[in-house]
C-alpha cells in the first residue's frame, strides 16, 4: 500500500470512528437489504479534490458500492453541477455521507484556496 493510500485508510477510519462511534442509529432503522441512489451536487463555485477520501467512506462501508464521478479531481466546478452519483445498501450511504462530504468539502476548499 502507498503513503496516500494508506494515510486515505486512516484518515477514513477516525472520520467514521468520530462521526459514527456508537454506530448509526437512523441508518439501523432501514432493512439491510435495501438500496438506493444519490447525487452530490456542488452549491459553490471552486476546485474539486478529495474523491479519493470521499469513494473511501462509502467502499469501507459497502464494497458494493458504485459511484461515478462527472468531474475529476482539480476539475473547477459550478453551482448546481452534478459531481457525482452513488448507488448502493442505503445503510452504508445514510452512514458515511457526514464524513464522506466532510473531507470532499475540506479538500475542495483547500484547492480553491489554494488556485487564487
Amino acid at each position: 500500500m502507498t503513503p496516500l493510500a494508506q494515510h486515505i485508510k486512516d484518515t477514513v477510519k477516525k472520520s467514521l470512528a468520530e462521526d459514527i462511534a456508537s454506530g448509526d442509529l437512523t441508518a439501523q432503522l432501514l432493512p439491510e437489504t435495501l438500496t438506493t441512489q444519490a447525487q452530490v451536487i456542488t452549491r459553490q463555485s471552486g476546485v474539486l479534490c478529495g474523491t479519493d477520501w470521499f469513494d473511501a467512506v462509502f467502499l469501507s462501508l459497502d464494497p458494493d458500492c458504485k459511484i461515478r464521478w462527472q468531474a475529476i479531481d482539480g476539475d473547477a466546478i459550478r453551482p448546481g453541477q452534478t459531481l457525482c452519483e452513488l448507488s448502493g445498501s442505503a445503510r452504508a450511504l445514510l452512514t458515511g455521507e457526514r464524513s464522506a462530504l466532510n473531507l470532499l468539502q475540506t479538500l475542495s476548499a483547500t484547492a480553491t484556496a489554494t488556485r487564487r
